[in-house]
């Protein structure tokens, strides 16, 4: 069964989730899978978790505790949201490989390095073998895969990231690994018993917008 991996480097939790899913990347088990997260927040007509204040203020706090539990060191960019556009790019310039992807997450979130333009990202790109970082993520071939991701994961629903799709089902969030392997492990085990009767639970009162 086909499981993608769907992320922003925008994210704190998707840089926690990425070291316990990068194994299965690597295994060639999940595909991951860069997408602009702002895009999906527009087309969905929500705000993102750091666009409302007292709920930023608590997601960072989550984060760091999450990466002291986990044993994962972090380091918060000098600010945050920042635009992830160039990070992206040069990720999907890379080939969207572990390798890339850990380096760029890495500078972001372990060094806590603003990725927001080509000369901020040029020691990265040099080290993915792309010199001239300037003119890859300005390549439209570049742009116009990014938005292909980014209209795939609409496509499957995705609301958030990191999401791991695995088939049409959607597991969202760090918290969520262990559900994800076992369902990695079993599909399944959605399809029977309590976890497939609250997929199909009635509505009651729907908020007036």
């Amino acid at each position: 069964m086909q499981a993608r991996w769907y992320f922003d480097f925008i994210s704190p939790f998707s840089y926690l989730h990425w070291q316990k899913i990068r194994p299965l990347a690597e295994a060639g088990r999940v595909e991951p899978v860069p997408i602009v997260f702002g895009a999906v927040l527009a087309a969905l007509q929500i705000r993102g978790p750091a666009e409302i204040p007292r709920k930023r203020e608590f997601i960072y706090r989550q984060a760091v505790w999450q990466a002291r539990r986990d044993g994962t060191a972090i380091a918060f960019p000098p600010q945050h949201p920042f635009n992830p556009l160039p990070a992206l790019r040069l990720c999907v310039a890379a080939g969207a490989t572990p390798a890339a992807i850990g380096t760029l997450f890495d500078a972001i979130w372990r060094e806590g390095r603003l990725p927001d333009s080509a000369a901020a990202l040029a020691g990265e790109g040099a080290a993915l073998g792309i010199a001239d970082v300037a003119g890859a993520i300005a390549d439209p071939a570049v742009k116009d895969a990014l938005r292909a991701n980014t209209d795939a994961a609409l496509a499957a629903g995705v609301f958030g990231v990191p999401t791991l799709a695995i088939g049409e089902d959607l597991f969202w969030g760090n918290d969520s690994h262990e559900l994800m392997l076992a369902v990695l492990d079993d599909p399944g085990l959605l399809r029977e018993g309590p976890l497939a009767g609250v997929a199909v639970l009635p509505v009651g009162v729907e908020r007036a917008r």
